[in-house]
């Protein structure tokens, strides 16, 4: 009979958290379709921001021309770039939400030890977007428009690309930028659990380097400017990280300090 009491009492607070997690959810999904519907009314002006770094490569008032070859395709490249928007701008209150869902289980210092980090991680991917949308996205347009082929021998090659392909590119960019970019957020949570130190990332440096070039190879388009120019941020933002973890052991060290009986 106990055993059945404690059954019934344990699924008590299991119907609770499943219904603070469907509103939290319910939230986060309404800030994401409101969104979403503002993006998609403003999809064509969006889009031609994003033009701004094939302008830059091509020149200020070089005509730019971009085709799609299917009925559907730029309906849907709309479709696309409003829910990237929509995800982009909700974010706030898809982490405030998820936040308000764990807080209560955590204790005060660790809610104070958990906000940087929901603080610090838009901040590190709007850093990485905008040096997509004002470096590499410029720098890398620049190399494909080079391969263009204009000379007198009566051939010419020249890019006309399409609208879904160039939205594919810079978003792909975008993404791989920013998540890079969370790199010190993701080190200094490992070092907070424990998982990791300083020494170890000293270390493995030069595998770390190695590991870089070859994300930076995967998330960027195959030429060596956008390599470089996603490379070096992230081989940067790794000495940051280095920096934080071993403010993250000396502010764990003080404590075990100050306990110490004085001899």
């Amino acid at each position: 009979m106990n055993d059945e009491t404690d059954i019934e009492a344990s699924k008590a607070p299991l119907i609770e958290h499943l219904v603070e997690l469907r509103r939290r959810l319910l939230w986060a999904l309404a800030a994401t379709f409101v969104a979403f519907l503002v993006c998609f009314w403003f999809a064509k002006p969006i889009y031609n921001l994003l033009l701004w770094p094939y302008q830059v490569a091509a020149g200020v008032d070089a005509p730019i021309e971009l085709i799609y070859t299917a009925p559907q395709e730029f309906f849907f490249t709309q479709v696309k770039l409003a829910l990237f928007g929509a995800i982009f701008i909700a974010f706030p209150v898809i982490a405030s939400q998820l936040y308000m869902f764990v807080a209560p289980g955590l204790y005060r210092s660790e809610r104070k030890a958990f906000l940087p980090f929901l603080i610090a991680t838009p901040i590190l991917f709007l850093m990485g977007a905008a040096l997509v949308y004002f470096v590499a996205m410029p720098l890398a347009m620049r190399f494909f428009l080079s391969m263009q082929e204009t000379g007198d021998s009566g051939v010419q090659i020249l890019l006309t690309a399409k609208v879904s392909e160039y939205l594919s590119l810079i978003m792909m960019l975008i993404i791989g930028f920013g998540i890079c970019f969370q790199l010190p957020v993701l080190l200094t949570l490992l070092a907070r659990a424990g998982l990791i130190g300083s020494e170890t990332l000293k270390h493995y440096r030069r595998h770390a380097i190695l590991g870089v070039f070859l994300a930076a190879a995967i998330l960027t388009p195959p030429d060596p400017i956008s390599q470089v120019a996603l490379a070096l941020p992230t081989l940067l933002l790794y000495e940051v990280s280095i920096f934080a973890v071993r403010m993250v052991e000396k502010k764990r060290a003080a404590p075990d300090t100050a306990t110490e009986p004085s001899s």
